[in-house]
Order: structure tokens, then C-alpha cells, then sequence
């Protein structure tokens, strides 16, 4: 459930990127009408959904191992879809041929500055070694390095005129640390469910002002919640993990299959600038129903995330059903046994 709501709030970051925030988007030209401050708020929380969905990477793979089979399982994923689409939209013309744009398709990531995907593959290869970092220091050293990382990214971070220069890979190895402390480290204050529903609820309710308020004094409304080591976007994220975590949902087939969609979910509608351009763009105009009335824009905004989400989580189910099942029965039946030996033998050998 809770990768349900973190995919949610990233779509719904990307369908305010879609042009309402351009040089002469609405938002820009309008920033405090009531359809305007609606937008500013509904669209505020993409950075936090990152540091959400990655607390839950942290907080299981701190005990778990990677193997090559989780490894050909996600890369196997991009190139599903960066290929399909890209023949998809070569086809309709959103899409150029030339000899850099296949290198960079055929390459697992061309560099890791900015975009999720590619700083979340080069971040998946070096769990094993945050996983030994973690399990060999004592609680008294991860509270300290904790304590290192957060002064420095988010509370100083956070100020102003502070300047703090990072990329994802960086960013998700301190949010790694966060999540393994809260699992190696149990203590009875992360098993408060209550308590950590109305911090939650608080720090969103205080999220949503600092939005507005900042808007109208600054022009700089999303300052502690535009990038990931906001505080407030760091905040909300471990508050609602903790929420979440001790909420008792008892097993359901629909939850768990479309969690099991959500990273589809983003390699899908945020696949690349002709994908970005054709659907936010072409076939939803999501900036053209700005000027609709509140009630209905409100309706159009939540209708439109919503159906992104399904449909692109519906399409992964598919290719988990039939592509990734069919390829796994193969590598598990032919290959597996002998590919994770000889994995195991390089990275164990001194």
C-alpha cells in the first residue's frame, strides 16, 4: 500500500512538471489563484515519494542479499520498456534515429546526475557494501554517522544560504542508513502507531503551508521540500514509513499486485522526453484544463493520476505475467544455478 501512495505522489509531481510551472505556465503567471495554490500543493510531493519508496529498499535490503537474479530482474525491466517505447514513438515520429540516441538506449544508464532510474541501478550495485557497513558498525557509530549525514544534507541543507551538491546515489545511501537503523535498531517509539499518524498528518498539514506561505512572501514555495534532503520532504517520509509500517492491512491480492506495478509505473510515464511530450503533452493537455473550475479541475487533476497510475500499473502486471515469467522459468530452469555461483565466487574472492 504504502509503494501505492509513494508512486501516486510522484505522478502527481509529474503532471504539475508537465507545463504548468514552465516560464509562462499558469502557475507562473498566477501563482496564488485558488486553482493555482490547489496545483502548488497537489503537486509537492515527488521528492518526498522518492525518499518514501526508498526507505522501504533500505529497510528490507539491509538484511537481505542482492543476487544476480535481482539484478537481470530490474535491468531486464528498463530495457523492456525503454526499448518498446522507443521503437513505439520512433514509429509515430515523437522519436529520431541516430547513432547517439541508440547508444544511449543500449547503455543501462548514460549518466547519473539527475534522473531516478540510473542513479536507483548504480545504487542497487552498491547495497552490498552499505549492507556490511550497517551490520558491521555498532548502534552507537550509525547514530553518529546519522547524525553526520542529516546535520550536513538536511538541517544545513535546508537553510537558505547553505549550499549542499549531491546526486540520487549519494542521497539514497543516506536514506538506506535511516531505514536499516529504524530495522536493525527496534525500539518502542517505532512501534507507536498512533503517534506517528499525527506527526504525519502535522508535518503535511505544515508541508501545505510552508507552500502557500512561501509562495505568497518568497515565489520559492517548494524550498523544504524541493529535493530529496529537504527537511520536510525527509520528514514526511520517515514519519509516514514508520505509519505505515505498524498499520495492520491484512493480505490482499489487489494491493500487493498493483505494489508489485509501482516501478513499472515509473519507467512507463516517465520513460523519456517524447513519452513526457505525448502523454502530459498530446493526449491529456493537462495544462489546456487549467482553466476549468475549481471543483472540476480538482476532479480532472485526481482522475488524471489516478488512470496513469492504473493503466501503466496494469500494463507491468501484464509484462510480469507473461515476459518476466516466461524469461525467469528459463534462467531458473537453465542458467541460475551456475550464473549466481560464479557471481558469488568473483565478489567472495580476496
Amino acid at each position: 500500500m504504502y509503494r501505492i501512495v509513494c508512486m501516486l505522489m510522484i505522478v502527481a509531481h509529474h503532471f504539475i512538471l508537465s507545463g504548468f510551472v514552465a516560464d509562462n505556465g499558469p502557475l507562473v503567471n498566477k501563482p496564488l489563484s485558488a486553482n493555482s495554490v490547489f496545483l502548488w500543493i497537489f503537486g509537492a510531493w515527488g521528492k518526498t515519494g522518492i525518499n518514501c519508496f526508498m526507505m522501504i529498499t533500505g529497510y528490507f535490503m539491509c538484511t537481505s542479499k542482492i543476487t544476480l537474479r535481482k539484478l537481470l530482474k530490474l535491468l531486464a525491466q528498463v530495457y523492456f520498456y525503454r526499448l518498446i517505447f522507443f521503437a513505439l514513438f520512433l514509429s509515430i515520429g515523437y522519436e529520431t534515429l541516430s547513432t547517439m540516441r541508440l547508444v544511449k538506449i543500449l547503455m543501462p544508464f548514460w549518466g547519473v546526475e539527475y534522473g531516478f532510474t540510473p542513479c536507483f541501478i548504480v545504487f542497487f550495485l552498491t547495497i552490498p557494501f552499505w549492507t556490511i557497513l550497517v551490520q558491521n558498525m555498532t548502534k552507537r557509530q550509525h547514530e553518529l554517522l546519522l547524525i553526520l549525514m542529516l546535520g550536513c544534507y538536511t538541517l544545513l541543507g535546508s537553510v537558505p544560504t547553505f549550499t549542499v551538491s549531491f546526486n540520487y546515489v549519494t542521497w539514497f545511501g543516506i536514506i538506506f542508513l535511516i531505514a536499516s537503523y529504524i530495522r536493525l535498531y527496534p525500539t518502542r517509539i517505532f512501534e507507536r502507531k498512533a503517534l506517528w499518524g499525527w506527526l504525519t498528518l502535522t508535518l503535511i498539514i505544515v508541508s501545505m503551508l510552508s507552500v502557500v506561505i512561501l509562495q505568497k512572501y518568497l515565489g520559492a514555495n517548494y524550498f523544504f521540500m524541493s529535493d530529496t534532503n529537504k527537511v520536510l520532504a525527509v520528514a514526511v517520509a520517515v514519519s509516514s514509513f514508520l505509519w505505515f509500517k505498524n498499520i495492520d492491512i491484512k493480505y490482499s491480492r489487489v494491493i500487493n499486485a498493483f505494489g508489485a506495478g509501482t516501478f513499472g509505473v515509473l519507467l512507463i510515464h516517465a520513460n523519456s522526453d517524447a513519452m513526457r511530450t505525448w502523454l502530459w503533452k498530446d493526449t491529456i493537455n493537462a495544462v489546456g484544463h487549467y482553466s476549468l473550475d475549481f471543483g472540476h479541475l480538482v476532479l480532472f487533476s485526481v482522475g488524471v493520476v489516478l488512470a496513469v497510475f492504473i493503466i501503466c500499473n496494469l500494463i507491468d502486471q501484464l509484462r510480469i505475467a507473461t515476459v518476466e515469467k516466461w524469461f525467469f522459468n528459463w534462467y531458473d530452469n537453465k542458467v541460475s544455478m551456475k550464473a549466481e555461483a560464479l557471481v558469488n565466487k568473483i565478489i567472495m574472492k580476496q
